[in-house]
Formats: C-alpha cells, sequence, structure tokens
C-alpha cells in the first residue's frame, strides 16, 4: 500500500520519468501506459528485478506489466527469442502457458528461478519436454543426472514424462533425494516428499501391487542394509512397513530411521514400536534421536524424560531438530537442574533466544556467569523486560573486564546508572541505533544530553532519522533545545524552552511542586541558579540553613 501510495504521488508531480534513481520494488506500481517507448526498455529490466511477489499473482496491475513488456519488447506472437525471455527478467513467471509451449529450450532456463508455476503452465513445459526438443533431449534417454541438471523444474514434471524415465535413474534420483533430507530445512522437506510421491507414483505401474494382508509381511523385511539402500516410506505400504519392520530393527537403527524422508503417518508407526520397546520410559541415549517424533508425544509423556547430560538437552532443544518448539523447556531444565547440572556456555548458545526467553526468571538467576560469557552474543530482544533486566545482572558479572561489544547485546537490561557509567568509560563507543532504541524506556529517559552524545558517538546522526520513533520523542520532550542544539547539532526539535523571567521565592506555606521544567535555587549574596532537565522539587535555603530544613525568606 505504501509503495502504491508513493507511485500515485511520483505520478502526480510528474516525477517518474527519472525512474533509474528508485527502487525496482517502487517501479512495480508505476502505470506501464506512463513509460515512454524510447526508455522502455530499461524500464521494464530494471522492474523485473523487484518482487514480483508483492503484486497478487493474476492481478490486474501485475498482468498489464507483462502485457507493456511484452509490447515494448516487439513481442507479436506467442513465441519469444531467447533475448527477449532474458529481458523480461522475473515477469518470465507469468508468460501464457502458450508462450511456454512454443518459446523452445531458452525458456526452461528462464522459468528455473520462478516461485512456482500454475497448473497450466506445467502441463505447457511437460509438452515442452516431450517433444524431445529441447537441450536436455527424449525423457526416455534422462539419467538422475538429467534430473539434477534440471532444477526446480523437476517439481512440475507430470506422471506422463516421469513414466518415460528409465527406472534406474529415478531410483538414483530418489536415493540423492533422500541424502539431502536430512540437512534440509522444513519447505525443502515438503518439496522433496513431493517429489518422492511422483517419483514413487511413476514407478508403481512397473510394481505388482500387493494384496492386502494383515497375516505378515509380505514383502522382503526390513534390515540395516534395506534401511540403507530404500527410501522406505515410499518402497512400502504404512501397512506394510508396520508388518516388515521388526522392533530389534527399531532399537537398533533407530538414528537411521528417523533419518529417513518421512510424513506424520510414518512417524506415528515409529513411535508405537518405540513405546512396545520402552514400556518404562525411553532410555536418554535414545532420546537423542526423536526430535523428529516431537510432535507426537503429549506433555505428560515429555514430562517424564529424564535428562542428565547437556549433549542430550543439546539434541533435544536444538532449532535443527526441526520440531524444537515442542518440547517443554522449562521442564526439561528443571529436570536437568534436579540432578545438579549446571547450564554449560554452548549449551545457551544451542538453546538461543527462543528457549533462553522462555526460561522462568528463577532459572535465570540460577545460570552461571561463566556461562553467560561462554556462550557469547545471544539475541534476547524477543524476552519480557524483566527477563532482560535478569540477563543483564548476570552478562555484568559475567563480562566486568569486558568490552562493549560483549555486553552489547544485553544492554536492554541496563540501568540509567550502567549507562552513564558506559557513556563516560573514555571514548564514544559508538552505540548501533538499534540498541539505542532497545534500551529500557524508563531508564533512557535518566541519560542527560551529553550520555546520549557518547553512547551513540559517530552514529549520533542516526538519532535524527529515529526523531519520530516514541522513544526518542520522549527523551527529547523533557531535555533542554539549547542543549539539544549546541551538543548534539543534528536538528533534533521538541525540547523545553529555558525559563526567561526570574523566579519568584515560595511563600512560607508554599508546598514544593514538581514540574517538568523544574530549577533548584538557593539565596545569598553569590546566588547562581542552575539548570537541569531532571524532574525534582522546588526549594528555597538560607546560606546558614542546612539544604534539607526549608525556611521562609
Amino acid at each position: 500500500a505504501q509503495l502504491s501510495c508513493l507511485a500515485r504521488l511520483l505520478a502526480a508531480r510528474n516525477l517518474t520519468a527519472d525512474f533509474g534513481s528508485f527502487p525496482p520494488d517502487l517501479l512495480l506500481f508505476f502505470d506501464p501506459s506512463e513509460v515512454r517507448a524510447g526508455t522502455c526498455r530499461e524500464f521494464y529490466a530494471r522492474a523485473s528485478r523487484g518482487n514480483l511477489e508483492l503484486l497478487p499473482r493474476g492481478s490486474s496491475r501485475r498482468m498489464r506489466l507483462l502485457r507493456g513488456a511484452l509490447t515494448c519488447l516487439g513481442v507479436r506472437g506467442s513465441r519469444l527469442e531467447p533475448q527477449q525471455l532474458g529481458s523480461l527478467g522475473a515477469l518470465v513467471c507469468d508468460l501464457e502457458p502458450r508462450s511456454i509451449a512454443t518459446s523452445g529450450s531458452a525458456v526452461l532456463e528462464s522459468l528455473k528461478p520462478c516461485p512456482a508455476l500454475t497448473e497450466p503452465q506445467r502441463d505447457a513445459l511437460n509438452a515442452l519436454l516431450l517433444t524431445a526438443d529441447t537441450e536436455y533431449g527424449d525423457p526416455a534417454s534422462w539419467d538422475s543426472q538429467t534430473l539434477q541438471d534440471l532444477g526446480p523444474l523437476v517439481l512440475a514434471l507430470n506422471q506422463t514424462t516421469l513414466s518415460l524415465v528409465a527406472e534406474a535413474a529415478r531410483q538414483d534420483f530418489r536415493k540423492s533425494i533422500a541424502a539431502a533430507y536430512s540437512s534440509q530445512d522444513h519447505s525443502q522437506r515438503e518439496k522433496s516428499l513431493n517429489l518422492l510421491r511422483a517419483l514413487a507414483a511413476a514407478s508403481a505401474s512397473s510394481h505388482p501391487r500387493l494384496k492386502r494382508s494383515t497375516d505378515g509381511c509380505e514383502s522382503e523385511p526390513i534390515t540395516a542394509s534395506s534401511i540403507d539402500n530404500s527410501i522406505l516410506l515410499f518402497d512400502y505400504t504404512l501397512e506394510q512397513l508396520d508388518l516388515c519392520l521388526s522392533n530389534d530393527v527399531v532399537i537398533e537403527n533407530l538414528k537411521g530411521l528417523l533419518e529417513q524422508p518421512s510424513t506424520s503417518e510414518y512417524n506415528q508407526i515409529l513411535k508405537g514400536k518405540v513405546d512396545q520397546i520402552f514400556p518404562l520410559g525411553i532410555p536418554e541415549e535414545e532420546l537423542k534421536c526423536l526430535w523428529s517424533l516431537g510432535e507426537l508425544y503429549t506433555e505428560q509423556e515429555k514430562s517424564q524424560w529424564t535428562v542428565t547430560s547437556s549433549d542430550t538437552l543439546s539434541a533435544l532443544l536444538s532449532p535443527s531438530g526441526g520440531q524444537c518448539e515442542e518440547y517443554p523447556v522449562q521442564q526439561l531444565l528443571s529436570s536437568y537442574r534436579a540432578l545438579g547440572e549446571s547450564l554449560t556456555g554452548p549449551l545457551l548458545q544451542e538453546m538461543g533466544s527462543e528457549y533462553l526467553c522462555k526460561l522462568q526468571e528463577e532459572q535465570i538467576q540460577q545460570i552461571p556467569a561463566e556461562a553467560i560469557e561462554a556462550a557469547g552474543q545471544v539475541n534476547i530482544s524477543s524476552c519480557s523486560q524483566s527477563k532482560k533486566d535478569e540477563l543483564y545482572r548476570k552478562a555484568r558479572e559475567a563480562f566486568v573486564r569486558s568490552y562493549y561489544c560483549q555486553i552489547r547485546p544485553y544492554l536492554g537490561g541496563a540501568s540509567a546508572e550502567d549507562l552513564k557509567n558506559l557513556a563516560n568509560a573514555g571514548g564514544a563507543i559508538n552505540m548501533d541505533l538499534d540498541t539505542f532504541l532497545a534500551l529500557n524506556p524508563e531508564e533512557l529517559q535518566k541519560l542527560s544530553v551529553t550520555d546520549v552524545k557518547n553512547l551513540l558517538g559517530k552514529n549520533l546522526p542516526e538519532l535524527k532519522k529515529a526523531e519520530n520513533e516514541s522513544l526518542v520523542r520522549s527523551w527529547v520532550e523533557i531535555q533542554f533545545q539549547r542543549e539539544l542544539d549546541s551538543v548534539l547539532g543534528i536538528g533534533l526539535q521538541g525540547g523545553l524552552q529555558e525559563p526567561t523571567t526570574a523566579a519568584t521565592p515560595a511563600s512560607p506555606t508554599a508546598s514544593a511542586r514538581v514540574t517538568p521544567t523544574a530549577t533548584t535555587f538557593s539565596t545569598g549574596p553569590t546566588t547562581t541558579a542552575s539548570a537541569t532537565p531532571v524532574l525534582t522539587s522546588v526549594a528555597i535555603t538560607s546560606p546558614s540553613t542546612p539544604p534539607s530544613s526549608p525556611v521562609p525568606p
């Protein structure tokens, strides 16, 4: 919405001609009809580098961009030349199916970066490949390397195309997918599973269907060697997987089984067998392997797990496990601590900010200072303020002799006194703006103009860019404008104006009053007035009277 509004504003002021100075994302919202013929190629080349996903697929604006680009490139029919395809950039992802089917081998390379193709586009791509008139040749001649070379386009292959590929090539390709599966993230695993399903479906016709039976395994029993050389989820039906996989093989090969490409149904069978093998509870050594089954265990079941080593705790809490959010971190840590174990720096690093911020404040207090120091920089921005305070106290203890770069991630819990000490430690520390804006708002208000200048150092000009942030605005409003101008000199506005008239002594019965521009005065022969933006009471004192005993003049 902001980009669209900005594009309309620029058009209303006739400022769209100099499109080269604008980011590609903004050009996506320009009106193609306003693009001049003489510069249209440069315009669409730049616009095509923008994030096309900012425009809904199939939207009129997105289709106008494609039509404008095709017209600019002189495309008259459905076929595009390689040079024209290259000039379209990301806009090629919206090509009509007939253009894909008729544009030859060059269109295949252009389509590879597309995040997704529509079903009609996939049909057109398969039709093109089935002509065998591409650099990949006849699908019947493809090997595993050809499938690899297709890259993302392999996800668009339909059953007709895949069934033409030799069985040996499909099998080799499946094994290569399975080998990479354990190191993939969630979205990559979903794509791998979809591809494996498609390959398995293409192979189904060449294998005799097994008769349904509950009496026993009708295929080859699963052994350690078959786990290494097979993709169980697609080589066995779920029923046969249960019948052909013995408990003995499970206990001896649990890690290998859990690294197989899997679905929740597949994992449910494995969980059932694990529960049969360990009816009285899962041994700690086996817990390290169970991260992929985490979502299948109830909170009650997880609470009964016994964790005695940091290795086990790391394995269960590691974000790389894929199901890390399913584990009750407080219960696991309580069990671990109850056995007299301490949290270590590597363990804190393994846990990361997500789990660190889920700890109770009492658990944070139990973290040894040396563990904080060994953990290095940990992002605590998502923690509550009270937990930031606790972690800061731990960090301050750990980094008694450390530099700012070590204490920086924990400054969100720093007091004003600590920030002042940091600011006046000797020389500017060049605090970055993100860290400054993450400081405790209440403590920031207690900092003087000079404190802020010393904290930010060479990054001081960045403060001007954040002057509309509520944190900055509220701080500016309690500083004297004269001091903001003379000390900072970056153009911050909105500070207090200094008093322009002399103060009138308070009456004997007047009570002290707090004002936003509070000033402290003292009477006597050498009366001076000092002003500070700190909120305080007004008191009138005599030179011979202690400051704590106000008296009438």
